[in-house]
C-alpha cells in the first residue's frame, strides 16, 4: 500500500511539474520586449521580469540586466533593431533571478558579466561558473563608452546587499535596479541581505544623484522622475513610522496588520503584506 502510495504521488507531481512547465513556456512565448528610448543612445527594455537598460553607440552596445533565460533571443532581438554593434558586457543590478536569468545565456555567447562582489557570492551559490559575474567591485566603477561617463556605485543594504546604481552622467539617466520601483512596495529581501534603514538610505542616495530632469528607470514600473523618488522614499518612511508606533504600544503583527497602516497607498502598490511583515522584523518583531 504505501508503494503504490508512494507511486500514485510521483506520478502526479510528475504530471504537475509537466502541466506547470508548459504553462510557463507559454508565458514565455507570449512576451513582447517594448523598447522606450530615453535620449542619446539609452533605451529601456521592458518584457517579463525586472526592466533591462542598454546603451548603443560608436563603441558598441552593453546592456543593464538580462530577464529570465527563455527571453535571451526576444531580448537581442530587440536590441538588434537598435544597433548592430557588438554587445559587449552586461551590468546585474542584483542578485534575483528575473534580472540575471539570462547570464548564463550571455556568458556562453562571450559577454563579460559585471556586478558587485555581493552578487558573485550569492549567484555561485545556484548557478554554473559561466553565469557568474567575471568583473567584480566592491564600491564604485566608471565605464567610457558611447561618448558617456557612466558611474556605478553600490547601495546600502536596500533591496538585497547587493544592489547598484548606474547613472549615465552625460543623458542624465539612472537605472536604480530594484532598489526603487512603481509596481509595489518596497521589496526588502532579508534573506538576500535586504534592511529597511538601507532602503530608506538608498532611496536618499538615489534623490541626491538625480537632478529635476533626470529619468529614472526602476527595477520594475515606469520610467520616473526625483519627484516620484521622493514620494517613494516619504511613504516607506511614513508607513515604517506608523509601524514603530503600533510596535511600542505593544502591539502584534497581526494586530499591525488589522489597522492597515499602508491603506492610503494599497489601491495603487497592491497587497502590502510582505512588506509589512519584513518592516515588522526589521523593527524587533518576531516575525
Amino acid at each position: 500500500m504505501k508503494k503504490l502510495i508512494l507511486t500514485l504521488f510521483l506520478l502526479h507531481f510528475t504530471i504537475f511539474s509537466m502541466v506547470f512547465a508548459e504553462a510557463t513556456n507559454n508565458a514565455y512565448s507570449k512576451v513582447k520586449i517594448k523598447t522606450i528610448a530615453l535620449g542619446q543612445g539609452i533605451y529601456m527594455l521592458m518584457g517579463m521580469g525586472g526592466n533591462i537598460g542598454v546603451s548603443v553607440g560608436k563603441d558598441g552596445v552593453f546592456m543593464i540586466d538580462d530577464q529570465f533565460a527563455p527571453l535571451t533571443d526576444k531580448i537581442l532581438a530587440a536590441i538588434r533593431e537598435l544597433s548592430d554593434g557588438d554587445i559587449r558586457f552586461v551590468i546585474n543590478t542584483h542578485v534575483h533571478g528575473d534580472h540575471t536569468g539570462g547570464n548564463e545565456n550571455l556568458g556562453k555567447m562571450g559577454l563579460v558579466i559585471l556586478a558587485r562582489d555581493e552578487v558573485r557570492t550569492r549567484l555561485s551559490e545556484t548557478l554554473p561558473d559561466i553565469a557568474l559575474p567575471v568583473v567584480t567591485f566592491s564600491d564604485t566603477m566608471t565605464i567610457h563608452m558611447n561618448g558617456e561617463e557612466v558611474y556605478i556605485f553600490k547601495v546600502p543594504p536596500a533591496h538585497t546587499d547587493g544592489d547598484t546604481y548606474i547613472y549615465f552622467k552625460d543623458s542624465d539617466v539612472i537605472h536604480a535596479g530594484d532598489a526603487f520601483r512603481t509596481t509595489s512596495l518596497p521589496y526588502i529581501d532579508r534573506e538576500n541581505g535586504g534592511t529597511l534603514k538601507g532602503t530608506i538610505d538608498g532611496l536618499g542616495l538615489l534623490i541626491g544623484a538625480s537632478g529635476p530632469n533626470t529619468k529614472i528607470i526602476p527595477g520594475h514600473g515606469e520610467v520616473s522622475t526625483r519627484e516620484d523618488v521622493i514620494a517613494f522614499r516619504d511613504m516607506t518612511i511614513e508607513i515604517s513610522d506608523r509601524m514603530a508606533e503600533m510596535m511600542e504600544r505593544g502591539m502584534s503583527y497581526d494586530q499591525i496588520a488589522e489597522a492597515d497602516p499602508s491603506r492610503e497607498y494599497n489601491d495603487r502598490y497592491g497587497d502590502p503584506e510582505r512588506f509589512l511583515r519584513a518592516v515588522y522584523a526589521e523593527l524587533g518583531g518576531e516575525e
